[in-house]
């Protein structure tokens, strides 16, 4: 099997930290490289490399090879070519040496100044489209909810990363009262996202983003697998990983014996699934309070519509027009993945400053309108080519699966 894939993502994986649950079986794996779309430009891919190595830089997703030339007094000159896959000139040191000494510093205060904005926003627009109660508003309002349900997940994705503040007691309370309102189950995600932080593009050990191999792939029953990338199927799938990860993976973030997990985070993970539960046992009772059409259409619809938004996200920055500043700039995913212990509300000055480090190993995000519908098109794309990699090499191309994109084979 390949060890990593090449896709959007812009990332090496950062060092693997021992701590996290992984498979006792699990190995490095021999570097190999595969380039299975010949002639081909633009391609998604990532540099491979296996889940122990200790060479960190940058991957980022170009054509293979891009031909540079500087106009010198009108005579045109030619650069050596830019080679993506190459070893940056730089290293993670370079990066952080640039970055603001403020941007690493915590302040819960100004943490939780964000959540009380956002849960004032949350039960404002409940407020708002309850008193109005007419099918006007609801689609609008399902839209912005979404939106806000996707800002609170930010808030507890931070106390996961512990850059929320620096107290794990403050994270670990605000990051269950947050998690939980929107039914994810803080311990168990919090310990997958780290494995997906250390192990990020890596096929066999990414958790949440990785791709499937084509031997997977094939391997799915024909429902599945055009139910998978036909849309908006793919952007209900949030809660099924929850429950049961990705194909080709076992366990669920709410079982303490999941292979997720080691034994000694057994009870942050029984912590969680009942906070998890209680969560839904107020919605039942809510349920019979104001009736179940009315708890769908203030906090069921919404939150499909924030499953949507973070399905949409990957390693690579993304200008989301005005939702940047409501879901905590997260779009600055580049940096995020670097240095996830830099708080939200630092990433946009830490990405400046890390510019002139990264050179062309950073890709600009195209520029949004207010409301970035440009992105619709980007998910499109992605689910029209982006089926499955090989299940040889160690740089590996997403592929398209002709009969669901409708391509003709090709030799």
């Amino acid at each position: 099997m390949a060890s990593c894939v090449l896709s959007e993502c812009g990332l090496k994986p950062l060092p693997v930290m021992l701590t996290g649950a992984m498979p006792s079986s699990s190995k490095s794996s021999k570097i190999r490289f595969l380039n299975t779309n010949k002639g081909v430009t633009g391609l998604n891919f990532q540099k491979v490399r296996s889940f122990r190595e200790r060479n960190w830089g940058l991957k980022v997703s170009v054509p293979l090879r891009v031909d540079s030339s500087e106009s010198n007094n009108g005579v045109g000159v030619k650069l050596p070519e830019f080679d993506p896959a190459a070893p940056p000139p730089f290293n993670l040191a370079d990066i952080r040496a640039a970055i603001p000494k403020h941007c690493w510093v915590k302040d819960p205060w100004k943490s939780m100044s964000y959540v009380v904005r956002d849960v004032a926003v949350v039960f404002g627009l409940a407020a708002a489209a309850a008193y109005l109660n007419n099918w006007f508003v609801w689609p609008l309002y399902w839209a912005a909810q979404g939106t806000m349900f996707w800002a609170i997940f930010v808030l507890g994705h931070d106390c996961g990363h512990g850059s929320f503040s620096n107290d794990h007691k403050l994270n670990s309370v605000a990051g269950h009262l947050l998690h939980s309102s929107i039914l994810v189950p803080y311990n168990g995600w919090r310990i997958s996202h780290r494995t997906h932080h250390q192990n990020h593009g890596h096929v066999e050990n990414d958790e949440s983003w990785h791709p499937l191999s084509e031997k997977i792939f094939r391997s799915l029953d024909s429902v599945t697998r055009s139910l998978r990338f036909t849309p908006p199927f793919p952007m209900l799938a949030y809660p099924v990983y929850l429950f049961s990860r990705s194909p080709g993976k076992t366990g669920s973030h709410f079982h303490p014996d999941s292979d997720l997990f080691v034994p000694n985070e057994r009870n942050d993970i029984i912590t969680s699934t009942a906070c998890w539960s209680a969560m839904v046992a107020i919605l039942v009772g809510l349920g019979f309070v104001m009736g179940p059409s009315q708890l769908f259409m203030l906090y069921g619809a919404p939150y499909w519509e924030w499953s949507y938004l973070r399905g949409g996200l990957t390693t690579l920055d993304r200008d989301y027009g005005w939702i940047n500043n409501i879901h905590h700039d997260i779009g600055t995913h580049v940096i995020h993945h670097l240095f996830p212990q830099i708080p939200h509300y630092h990433l946009v000055e830490a990405t400046e400053a890390a510019k002139p480090v990264l050179g062309k190993y950073y890709r600009e995000p195209k520029k949004s309108s207010p409301i970035p519908f440009h992105l619709i098109g980007d998910l499109l794309r992605s689910l029209g080519k982006d089926h499955f990699v090989s299940d040889t090499g160690d740089v590996v191309y997403y592929q398209a699966d002709p009969e669901l994109s409708g391509a003709s084979k090709s030799d």
